[in-house]
């Protein structure tokens, strides 16, 4: 079995980024079962915003650079039908990271007809990453919360597959909650499983509704180990720890205020909760509605409240309260 940090991947190392899931790609790297492997990896957008970068600069950004992925991995005795455990033993975010509105001619973002002009947001992940929080502005805190948005294997399928959206075979999942500590499990379908990952966030709200959320470069450790005897397991999975419990009861610790979107239809049920969110904070915190979308996009959850009583479906956007920590939000 290989040993702790024995294997690196950097982004230096241009044939190690794709940009399309593809079972031809050849192998950055191959590794035995049980082994750790570091990677050094591109932001959500390949790097194209500073820490300088302005919301001027939005207009330019290039969509089909986003969502790189870093790799892939060969693992020895991984085989069509078995499972890749994927163990997130680490997770470093750069000093800086972004959150965006494009340009709603892009059509990215759950409310991206009703925000035509572009944003930017730039974050210091540096200051207070001691204290485990970043600011979004004078008197609100988002905790840090480091996760990788891009985790996923080759498809079994010949051709080229965009990196954007997520597959059963993970990719581009954007699942908050699968951070340090966890472990996620993937169904393999080629041989060798060819794991690749990216998109690193420093926190993200469940949805993700403005279309990005922290976006941040990041180093990352994971151990990958090739499970067999796991038939049932035909999407990702996983498990997360007691730590991660604490650190969600930590953010919703002074409660939610949660907004009820009702609609015959699922998507426009959570658009009318996430506008319903932006309206409270407009009038109720001050903010303008450009810094209220980006505010649920990194820290607010959607939920599936209600998915029985036809012909209704009922979504709940819940903002943790413990963001707002001074005047004039308390």
């Amino acid at each position: 079995m290989s040993h702790a940090h024995s294997f690196h991947v950097s982004k230096d190392n241009k044939s190690s980024v794709h940009l399309k899931w593809d079972n031809s790609l050849a192998p950055t790297l191959t590794v035995d079962s049980g082994a750790e492997v570091s990677f050094d990896l591109l932001d959500g957008g390949y790097n194209q915003f500073t820490a300088t970068s302005t919301a001027a600069d939005v207009p330019n950004f290039q969509l089909a650079l986003g969502d790189p992925a870093i790799g892939p991995v060969f693992i020895n005795g991984a085989e069509p039908g078995d499972v890749l455990k994927v163990e997130f033993l680490d997770l470093k975010t750069a000093e800086f990271g972004w959150t965006a509105v494009f340009p709603s001619t892009l059509g990215f973002g759950l409310l991206h007809e009703e925000f035509p002009d572009p944003a930017l947001k730039i974050w210091d992940l540096k200051t207070h990453a001691s204290e485990g929080y970043t600011v979004f502005k004078e008197g609100i805190h988002v905790p840090i919360h480091p996760f990788l948005g891009v985790v996923g294997l080759a498809r079994e399928e010949v051709g080229e597959f965009s990196t954007i959206p997520p597959y059963e075979t993970g990719g581009n999942i954007d699942c908050r909650h699968i951070t340090t500590g966890s472990t996620l499990y993937l169904p393999i379908k080629v041989k060798g499983a060819l794991f690749s990952c990216g998109d690193g966030h420093a926190a993200q709200g469940d949805g993700e509704v403005c279309g990005t959320a922290i976006e941040c470069q990041m180093k990352a450790s994971v151990r990958l180990t090739v499970v067999k005897d796991k038939k049932y397991l035909k999407t990702p999975h996983y498990q997360t720890t007691p730590e991660h419990s604490v650190n969600q009861a930590k953010l919703t610790g002074k409660g939610e205020y949660v907004i009820l979107g009702i609609d015959k239809d699922l998507r426009e049920a959570s658009r009318k909760a996430l506008r319903g969110a932006i309206d409270w904070l407009e009038a109720e915190k001050g903010l303008t509605r450009e810094e209220g979308y980006m505010l649920c996009s990194v820290c607010a959850d959607l939920r599936i409240s209600e998915i029985v009583d036809m012909p209704h479906y009922a979504v709940s956007c819940a903002v943790p309260l413990s963001v707002f920590v001074g005047a004039p939000y308390v």
